[in-house]
């Protein structure tokens, strides 16, 4: 992986308290306007829901940096003039990193964290145009490596530590695709902590996605709270058991690690931007994944 030294730029051109919207406009590399506006697969939006969390005081908006000679885009949230912060990599849904992933980058930004959600489809094409989740799926999402993730991953916490972030205090959350992203860099030994929310447990292997998160269970280097949906038509129950067995006879942070299955929720029940959203399973989600994060030394 490379590198750029140049990427602190972008972020560093924000004002504290600019929107996406005015940034974004100085970006040409970055027309899309990552972070504005919902993928259109999930539309109409349950506007009634959906929180909007102000970027006052604040530095948020789009970056990008360079793995292996590709401009890698992103959206980042930070405390506006503070360095030294703790860091949360966020994973996006199969959508992309649309408003409700920048807007989840804000609400730990707000908690004193720099977040940073890299649009990690980037090089295979742009999930927020699909109307159609089965052609999104065929298109794009399958055509993912998980080695590039990882890369990609990797090259957001060498962003973030040239950009104001304490990379030692680093931990990863993610939704749904991002889920399953969640426990397989909690193997790696990059991150302090991980909390996924209703991530993929189990799966065929292929060339692309070669192992699973049950597959790396036992060797987690980073605990990792589940928090999953009793009524998860995609995730079965029984895959939380399997999961949990293969962490019982694993290492230290394995064992550390633990479920939270809420029975009444379905899959997505924290996006409150669509009608899968279950206010008080997120809410009292949330509350767990920040103090899971605390407890684990990413504060």
């Amino acid at each position: 992986m490379s590198l750029r030294d140049d990427s602190r730029s972008d972020f560093d051109s924000l004002r504290p308290g600019q929107s996406t919207e005015q940034g974004a406009t100085r970006r040409t590399a970055l027309k899309a306007a990552i972070g504005v506006g919902y993928a259109a697969a999930v539309m109409p939006v349950m506007a009634q829901t959906a929180i909007s969390t102000s970027a006052e005081g604040l530095k948020a908006g789009p970056v990008k940096y360079t793995v292996n000679g590709f401009e890698v885009p992103a959206y980042a949230a930070a405390p506006a003039g503070k360095t030294g912060l703790p860091v949360i990599l966020v994973i996006q849904e199969i959508f992309g990193v649309h408003e409700y992933i920048a807007d989840t980058c804000r609400r730990f930004a707000k908690l004193g964290y720099l977040a940073i959600a890299p649009e990690l489809y980037a090089r295979q094409g742009d999930p927020r145009g699909y109307t159609d989740i089965p052609k999104l799926q065929a298109d794009i999402v399958s055509k993912v490596p998980d080695a590039q993730v990882m890369a990609d991953l990797d090259g957001a916490l060498a962003y973030a530590a040239a950009n104001g972030g304490n990379v030692s205090k680093a931990g990863i959350t993610g939704f749904c695709w991002g889920g399953r992203i969640v426990w397989l860099y909690a193997a790696t030994g990059k991150v302090k902590a991980g909390v996924a929310w209703y991530g993929r447990l189990v799966g065929q292997p292929s060339e692309l996605t070669p192992r699973h998160p049950v597959d790396v269970a036992a060797s987690l280097q980073a605990p990792v709270l589940g928090l999953y949906g009793g009524k998860d038509q995609g995730i079965p129950l029984d895959t939380v058991d399997k999961m949990k067995a293969a962490l019982a006879t694993g290492t230290p942070a394995a064992k550390a690690s633990s479920f939270v299955v809420y029975p009444e929720a379905g899959h997505a029940f924290h996006a409150d931007y669509r009608p899968s959203y279950v206010k008080s399973a997120a809410e009292d989600g949330w509350q767990r994944a920040t103090a899971w994060f605390k407890a684990n030394g990413v504060a």
